[in-house]
């Protein structure tokens, strides 16, 4: 790998410090990788806040520079890392659906498997049966979408897979079956075969009990 300054506060089950993550492998960038302890409050504590005042996971530090937010960081890494422009490429047009991607990421996704996945693994106090339903609902527009495709966007790995990937492969996680989404699997499957993937660990919750 290459070597750089990066470290990334990370937590092991936490599909947005995973999304990160696997793009520095995919990459083939080095970073020290520093788990925040989750489970006893780490991140809400004085020293964690300095970096993310909203306390969250995970937070990419590159030197003396400090960035929160998963597709921050995505895009960050693309513009500074990739240096051949595979993953963020320059066409307006391909930028803008790969945008659209990152934003049904942080809203249908997230309110969707990731919430249902919240639930099964970490006790949330959610209406699962909401949560399952919206997952099946983003789920059944992006395999419509992936029909006839490989990747998300420009029938390429681009960002867009990246930050999709994560919480859709854990989906039955939090009891929402991906058996009817031939597609979505399909797609699963292209973006796992890339060089470099490394995959989240699993939890025996949901389906996958």
């Amino acid at each position: 790998m290459t070597n750089t300054p990066l470290k990334l506060h990370s937590f092991p089950l936490s599909g947005n410090s995973h999304r990160t993550e696997l793009f520095l492998s995919l990459l083939n960038i080095e970073a020290e990788i520093v788990n925040v302890d989750l489970p006893n409050g780490e991140h809400k504590g004085d020293a964690f806040l300095k970096l993310n005042p909203l306390g969250q996971v995970p937070v990419l530090q590159d030197e003396a520079l400090v960035i929160a937010d998963s597709n921050a960081i995505l895009v960050y890494l693309a513009e500074k890392y990739d240096t051949e422009g595979q993953w963020y490429p320059r066409d307006a047009a391909v930028r803008a659906d790969i945008q659209r991607f990152l934003s049904i990421v942080q809203n249908q996704v997230a309110n969707g498997p990731a919430a249902a996945r919240l639930v099964t693994v970490f006790g949330y106090e959610l209406d699962h049966e909401q949560t399952i339903a919206r997952a099946h609902a983003i789920l059944q527009t992006l395999d419509a979408h992936l029909d006839g495709k490989r990747f998300a966007v420009a029938n390429q790995p681009t960002l867009a897979d990246v930050a999709l990937y994560t919480y859709i492969a854990h989906a039955p996680e939090g009891n929402v079956s991906l058996e009817p989404y031939p597609y979505v699997r399909a797609w699963l499957n292209n973006v796992e075969a890339l060089p470099g993937f490394i995959p989240m660990l699993a939890t025996k919750a949901g389906l996958a009990a």
